[in-house]
């Protein structure tokens, strides 16, 4: 299996490795993305595993099968699965997760965020209701490897910027070109509804402040202007932006509302509903855990982002972002973990998020299903990807120890659609590069 062999010498202080990257310059010719993996080419058994179904189930002594890219059987050696034809791989007690989605991230769109010419993920002007993160995914981004290599095998990619910054589509992170990795496109649309408080730096004193924006009114008027027109849009004469608003309008697109404050969560939400919208998901959240009553009454899932930050507000526990997953799951709330309020370089992160989750309070399985399947649910992937059930693509991980936990988790092969991926990538090679030059000055 492609990835077992090549890494296994992956060091278990992987940070370590990853400080390496910082300041270093390699020549294009090194920094070369994998290849994409070929078709599945003929029937797979994974033996002697422990199965983590994304269900909230573990199966000691699994066994997972998949042929054409589609899982064919998940159970235990003693249901006596017939082998023959299959190409079986003995994994003697190592893990095997569904792959972790992520969603809402600029992955594709973003290569350094210092270097505008890479950046394809903001438009200029507050509303880009047309415009589609799918037809700008460069599948050949260096961060994608990056991410694979902590399981990470399907993302929602999403343009940002403005009011109405357009729509998202779900990817497998694996292909030539944007249209063999996408996955499910044109999601939902994202609204980033204004605050009613901006963070500016005292001049006197130096600080950080929050005043009033005294923007507010004039960019909620604009919204509704838009939604007003979105809504008697006819057709004539031809508007990309209000005709691209029509799916939101006629129940067949998402909208991913993204807001922090407990106002505006509201606002936006009571918004959202007063024209019709019928699917709303909630991104970021920081207040979620104050309109609790709120969210469960509309029926809004939430994709909670600050599970790794500070606390909005100086006077909330340092821990209130560790623990707030815990608090909306027992609730009743639909809860997925994102990672999209980070940089970048971070959202690979994104089991650690899970397994941070699991520490304050959320029971572990669950805590890997905010991850899997409540994540594909949110994005209406869960008949593709999230769990590991028989009829729903192959995208699976192996890792020799629990995949949300930071010191144990080494993931040592991946398939995606059934395809062996190759989850060497610049990292992996930058390490062996000065393991080998520096190993050498010891000798």
């Amino acid at each position: 299996m492609r990835g077992f062999d090549q890494v296994a010498e992956r060091p278990r202080n992987w940070l370590v490795c990853c400080c390496l990257l910082v300041g270093l310059s390699v020549d294009s010719s090194f920094a070369i993305v994998p290849t994409p993996a070929p078709d599945q080419s003929g029937p797979i058994a994974l033996t002697g595993a422990v199965i983590h179904d994304g269900n909230g189930n573990v199966i000691g002594d699994g066994v997972i099968t998949f042929d054409n890219g589609i899982i064919t059987a998940v159970g235990s050696t003693s249901d006596n699965f017939d082998l023959q034809n299959h190409e079986v791989f003995d994994l003697q007690g190592r893990h095997v997760y569904p792959g972790f989605i992520l969603p809402n991230t600029s992955l594709g769109l973003v290569e350094v965020n210092s270097v505008r010419a890479t950046q394809d993920v903001v438009e200029e002007g507050d509303i880009n209701a047309s415009v589609r993160s799918a037809i700008a995914y460069n599948t050949d981004s260096e961060i994608i490897p990056a991410n694979r290599f902590n399981g990470i095998l399907t993302a929602q990619v999403a343009p940002q910027g403005g009011l109405l910054s357009g729509s998202s589509s779900v990817f497998k992170l694996d292909g030539w070109n944007w249209e063999d990795a996408l996955l499910s496109e044109d999601v939902g649309l994202h609204l980033h509804w204004p605050g009613m408080q901006r963070r500016r730096r005292n001049p006197e004193s130096g600080q950080f402040e929050r005043v009033a924006n005294d923007n507010y009114q004039g960019q909620t008027q604009l919204l509704h202007t838009l939604f007003q027109d979105a809504a008697s849009y006819t057709g004539e004469p031809l508007n990309l932006n209000l005709e691209a608003m029509q799916p939101l309008l006629n129940g067949s697109a998402k909208l991913f509302i993204h807001a922090d404050g407990a106002k505006e969560i509201i606002s936006a939400v009571r918004f959202a509903r007063g024209y019709g919208v019928q699917e709303i998901v909630l991104v970021g959240g920081a207040d979620a855990i104050l309109v609790l009553d709120f969210l469960m009454a509309e029926d809004i899932p939430v994709i909670y982002e600050r599970i790794h930050e500070l606390p909005l507000r100086e006077w909330n526990d340092v821990d209130a972002p560790f623990k707030t997953p815990f608090l909306l799951h027992e609730a009743g709330i639909k809860v997925g973990i994102g990672g999209g309020a980070t940089s970048i370089d971070r959202q690979r992160n994104l089991p650690f998020f899970a397994g941070t989750a699991a520490a304050y309070g959320v029971e572990r399985e669950t805590a890997l299903s905010m991850v899997t399947r409540i994540n594909a649910e949110i994005l209406g992937v869960q008949d593709r990807v999230g769990t590991l059930e028989v009829g729903k693509d192959a995208t699976l991980f192996i890792s020799e120890g629990d995949a949300l936990d930071m010191r144990t988790s080494k993931v040592l092969g991946a398939f995606i659609q059934g395809r062996d991926i190759d989850l060497n990538g610049t990292q992996q090679q930058l390490y062996e590069r000065f393991r080998d030059k520096y190993q050498n000055q010891v000798e």
